[in-house]
């Protein structure tokens, strides 16, 4: 039986300082979150392991995941964050690879005030140092993006993505174009593979339905097939929106008509290829 895995979530010490994006709003959110609550969660959704992904761009958080990582047999795999930009990164990079738990890397492009940040050649550079690692790089973007993130991937062919949160579309305001056209444009990309996660956090917090979801999940479907997506929680930050047992729950009646061999991919098996667990 193949193992499901949750390949999206994060954990944190929470500091007002260091998580300034979480807003009144967020109120939730404002504690800490570590391998204890994740793993309480896992249970009550028959999630047998998972990807921790970065939440702050600093190396000593990389380092400090990577510690959890070791002494947790749930966290199968680390994608944390390295100075892609800086001159340093060939010499980080080497350091990191020791740890045969780090997985992939990923840069908070979403927050960049260039909207261009993807097409830069000192993190063009970056990711050339990366792809003869194996390593993956996960592509955090809102839909304006994809332009660009189309022109990224197309200058590394032999670099393996991920798309996370399916490109954060205007969910809430029911807008599927340009963003289904432009995602069927990144799916015909192979090297590319997408996780549904982050779509709560992207619709109406309270309001949301699968059906509201449903158009969304259909053009992830049709871009990338079950081959290529992912089932990720986005935990704790769906906690705004959504629980975690909730959303798996979510993903598992919509991907009730799907052949088993399908669900087993989506639900875990494209993770364990992708990351190599």
């Amino acid at each position: 039986m193949t193992e499901r895995i949750d390949a999206h979530h994060h954990l944190w010490h929470y500091s007002t300082e260091e998580y300034g994006w979480i807003d009144d709003s967020m109120a939730a959110l404002r504690r800490d979150f570590l391998t204890e609550d994740l793993t309480a969660e896992m249970r009550q959704a028959r999630i047998d392991g998972a990807i921790t992904v970065q939440a702050r761009q600093t190396i000593e958080e990389t380092h400090w995941l990577l510690e959890l990582a070791a002494s947790s047999h749930a966290i199968r795999g680390v994608v944390g964050w390295a100075p892609l930009v800086e001159n340093s990164f060939p010499d980080v990079l080497d350091e990191l690879m020791t740890d045969v738990k780090l997985k992939g890397l990923r840069h908070v492009v979403q927050a960049e005030p260039d909207d261009k940040f993807l097409l830069r050649n000192d993190f063009n550079k970056g990711i050339e140092t990366l792809r003869p690692t194996g390593l993956i790089y996960e592509i955090l973007i809102y839909e304006r993006h994809l332009p660009y993130a189309i022109q990224f991937v197309d200058r590394h062919p032999d670099q393996a993505f991920v798309l996370d949160h399916i490109a954060k579309p205007r969910i809430r305001d029911g807008v599927l174009e340009p963003w289904a056209a432009e995602m069927r444009e990144l799916g015909r990309r192979q090297n590319v593979s997408c996780k549904l996660s982050g779509m709560v956090t992207e619709a109406d917090w309270t309001g949301w339905t699968l059906e509201s979801l449903r158009p969304y999940l259909d053009v992830a479907v049709e871009a990338f097939g079950p081959k290529r997506l992912m089932a990720g929680s986005d935990w704790p930050v769906c906690l705004v929106a959504c629980g975690y047992t909730q959303w798996f729950g979510v993903l598992e009646t919509y991907f009730a008509g799907f052949s088993e061999s399908e669900r087993q991919a989506v639900f875990g098996g494209n993770a364990a290829k992708v990351y190599r667990l």
